[in-house]
C-alpha cells in the first residue's frame, strides 16, 4: 500500500480572496487553442464532439439490467468498454482512448488538498477505488501527496520555497498570485501547445460550449491548468430551508417579504421555537443573500445595474439591512452562537426544538433531518424581497465550472502522462467512474444508459454506517477536475424520496442571478493587491458588521465603517475587479 504523505506543519497563512490571476503573457501561443468562433457568433454553431473509433463488444444490453453477470461486470470495470453508457446531455461526452493503457511504465506525484469528511472515509488517497481503478485502465501509475488538514496553503508554500513541485497540482490556485502567475513564474506549464495533441477529450469538451471556453482560460487565452466543468450550470446550492412543522404551528404561509419574514419568526418564537432562525455558517459567510439581498447588499463582489463591479458591504441601503438585522436579534429571533457556531454545532441546533428555519443546503438538511430516526419535512424558500412582487436576487451562478482545478507543473517528468492522465476524467468512462463509482456494487445503468445508484447497493448500504453526505466521497470522486454530473451522481439530491434537488432547482430557476460576479481573473500584480486590501476589508467588515447586529455597536456605526473601508483603499480594491470584469467580458 502507498504511503500517505502529509506534511506535518508549525506555520499557518491566511489564503487571501484573490481570484486567480491572470497571465500577462507567456511564450507559448495564447491564442493556439481558440476556437474560431468570437464570443458573439460562438453559439451559431453547436460544436460536435466526434467520438473516435474505438471496436468494443456492444453492451446496450446493460442498460436497464438490474442483474448483470460477473462476465458482464468485469467487462465494464477492467476495459474502456463505453458502449452501455448513452449521450444524456446536449453535449456528447468524448470518447478518445487512444492513449490508454499507457505506453511507458509512469509514477505521477499528485499533490492534493483532503478535507475532513474525505478523510474521514478514506485515510490515504491512494487506496481509493476510484483512483486505483483509473490507474488501471490508463495504465498510468499515481502517487498521491496529501497536506495536512488546515495546512495546505502552509505546505503549498514550504514545497515552492523548495523549488520541486510535484508533477501535478490539484486546486492549482493555491499558488499566490493564481494560476496565470504560476505560469508566469515557471511553476505551471501553459498547455496551449499541448492540449490537442495529449488531451483530445479536454481540449472537445471545454470548446464546446462558450461558457466552458471562456472560464477555462486567463485573460490573454493562457490555458494554465484543466478546469473542472459541468454538463450544465449546476443549480443553486445554498438558501433558506422552513421546517414544515413550523409553518404548521404557525398557522401562516410561506413568507415572502422581511416584513412577513419578520411575523413569521416572531410567531415561531411564540409557539415554542426559541432561536427560530439558524443564521450563519462556516462556509465563510458572515451574512448571505438569504436576507440581506433584500437590501441589495451583498457579502462581497457583485456586479450592479449598470454592469460595474461593486462592492457589497458598501451598497447604499446597508445601514437599512444591519437595523433590522440589529432588531431581529434583539428580539431573540436568530441563533446567539451565530458568530462562533461550526458545523456540528450548527446542525446540532438544527435538529433541536429550538430552530423553525435554517439557512444552508438542502442536500447537507436532508441527510440531518430526513434521514435514520429523523423525519422532519422542510420547504425551500426563495431569498426574500423588501415588496410583495419584487423579484429575489441571488450571488450564485454556476457557469458551467466546477472550481477545481490541475495543473501539470515545470518539474512534470513525464507532460504526456500527467495529460493522458487528467485528460481521461473528460472522456464518457470517466464521466462514469469519477461520478458514479464501482459498476455492480454501487450503481448500475438505467434504460437511456445513465448511471443510477441503486437502492441495495453500497451507496445507500455502507457497511460502516457512515451518513450520506460522506458516502459521497467514499464510492465517488465529489470534487476533482472531471465532467461533475451534481445533479445525477449526488446521492444526496437523487435518493428515493429526495426533493433537494427539486428545491435547489426551484431557487435557481426563481431568482435572478445578473448580479453574480463572473469568475474573472487578475493579474500577478493586481492579486497581489487584492488579497492584501481584501483581508483588510473583510477582517473590518466581520468586525462591525457581527459587533451592530449583536448591539455592540449602533447601526450609525456603520458610517464609521465605512469611512474606514475607503481610507483602508476600498475604491483601488473596486477597480482591481473592475479591471477583471473588463477583461473577462471582452473573452
Amino acid at each position: 500500500m502507498k504511503k500517505l504523505i502529509s506534511a506535518v506543519l508549525v506555520l499557518s497563512m491566511v489564503l487571501g480572496l484573490a481570484a486567480c490571476g491572470s497571465s500577462k503573457g507567456t511564450a507559448n501561443n495564447p491564442d493556439s487553442n481558440k476556437t474560431s468562433s468570437t464570443s458573439a457568433d460562438f453559439n451559431k454553431e453547436v460544436t460536435e464532439v466526434v467520438a473516435t473509433e474505438n471496436n468494443f463488444e456492444d453492451l446496450v444490453s446493460l442498460r436497464g439490467k438490474l442483474d448483470p453477470t460477473s462476465e458482464e461486470i468485469d467487462k465494464v470495470n477492467n476495459t474502456l468498454n463505453d458502449t452501455y453508457l448513452g449521450d444524456v446531455f446536449d453535449t456528447k461526452i468524448p470518447n478518445d482512448y487512444s492513449k490508454y493503457p499507457y505506453k511507458e511504465d509512469v509514477t505521477l506525484d499528485v499533490w492534493m488538498p483532503s478535507n475532513a469528511i474525505l478523510a474521514s472515509v478514506c485515510s490515504d488517497i491512494n487506496d481509493h477505488y476510484v483512483f486505483n481503478k483509473v490507474e488501471e485502465l490508463t495504465g498510468i501509475k499515481l502517487n498521491f501527496i496529501v497536506p495536512a488538514l488546515g495546512e495546505e496553503s502552509t505546505a503549498f508554500n514550504l514545497m515552492t520555497a523548495g523549488g520541486q513541485l510535484h508533477d501535478i497540482i490539484i486546486d492549482a490556485g493555491y499558488y499566490p498570485g493564481g494560476i496565470a502567475a504560476g505560469v508566469n513564474e515557471g511553476a505551471y506549464i501553459a498547455l496551449n501547445d499541448v492540449i490537442e495533441e495529449y488531451m483530445p477529450n479536454y481540449n472537445a469538451w471545454r470548446n464546446s460550449d462558450e461558457d466552458r471556453r471562456k472560464t477555462t482560460m486567463t485573460d490573454d487565452g493562457t490555458l494554465g491548468a484543466v478546469y473542472g466543468i459541468a454538463p450544465y450550470n449546476e443549480w443553486c446550492w445554498f438558501g433558506l430551508l422552513i421546517k414544515q412543522e413550523a409553518l404548521d404551528k404557525t398557522g401562516l404561509p410561506v413568507p415572502e417579504t422581511i416584513d412577513e419574514w419578520h411575523e413569521f419568526l416572531l410567531k415561531c418564537k411564540e409557539v415554542g421555537y426559541n432561536e427560530p432562525l439558524n443564521y450563519g455558517s462556516t462556509y465563510g459567510q458572515i451574512f448571505t443573500g438569504c436576507l440581506n439581498g433584500a437590501y441589495g447588499v451583498w457579502d462581497w463582489m457583485y456586479v450592479d445595474e449598470n454592469g460595474k463591479a461593486a462592492w457589497g458591504p458598501a451598497a447604499p441601503k446597508a445601514k437599512e439591512y444591519l437595523q433590522m438585522m440589529q432588531t431581529w436579534y434583539s428580539e431573540g429571533l436568530l441563533n446567539t452562537d451565530w458568530p462562533t457556531a461550526d458545523f456540528n454545532q450548527r446542525m446540532a441546533e438544527a435538529v433541536s426544538d429550538d430552530c423553525a428555519a435554517m439557512m444552508d443546503s438542502p442536500d447537507t438538511m436532508w441527510g440531518y433531518w430526513k434521514t435514520g430516526d429523523k423525519d422532519i419535512d422542510f420547504v425551500g424558500v426563495l431569498n426574500p424581497v423588501l415588496n410583495k412582487g419584487d423579484k429575489p436576487q441571488q450571488t450564485y451562478k454556476n457557469f458551467k465550472s466546477t472550481g477545481t482545478t490541475a495543473a501539470v507543473t515545470t518539474t512534470c517528468k513525464n507532460v504526456e502522462a500527467a495529460c493522458a492522465f487528467l485528460d481521461f476524467a473528460f472522456t464518457k468512462k470517466g464521466w462514469e467512474l469519477y461520478n458514479y463509482g464501482e459498476y455492480g456494487n454501487v450503481h448500475k445503468i438505467d434504460e437511456k444508459g445513465l448511471p443510477y445508484f441503486t437502492k441495495d447497493g453500497l451507496m445507500y448500504n455502507d457497511p460502516d454506517n457512515q451518513p450520506l453526505s460522506n458516502l459521497i466521497w467514499k464510492y465517488r470522486i465529489h470534487s476533482f477536475a472531471n465532467i461533475r454530473d451534481e445533479h445525477n451522481s449526488n446521492p444526496l439530491i437523487t435518493a428515493e424520496g429526495s426533493y433537494s434537488g427539486a428545491i435547489r432547482d426551484y431557487w435557481t430557476s426563481n431568482m435572478d442571478d445578473s448580479v453574480t460576479m463572473p469568475p474573472v481573473t487578475l493579474t500577478s500584480e493586481e492579486s497581489a493587491r487584492e488579497a492584501e486590501l481584501g483581508t483588510i476589508l473583510s477582517t473590518m467588515r466581520n468586525e462591525y458588521f457581527s459587533k451592530i447586529i449583536m448591539g455592540q455597536l449602533p447601526v450609525d456605526a456603520y458610517d464609521e465603517f465605512l469611512e474606514k473601508a475607503k481610507a483602508q483603499g476600498l475604491d483601488e480594491f473596486v477597480g482591481l475587479w473592475q479591471a477583471g470584469l473588463d477583461r473577462y467580458n471582452a473573452r
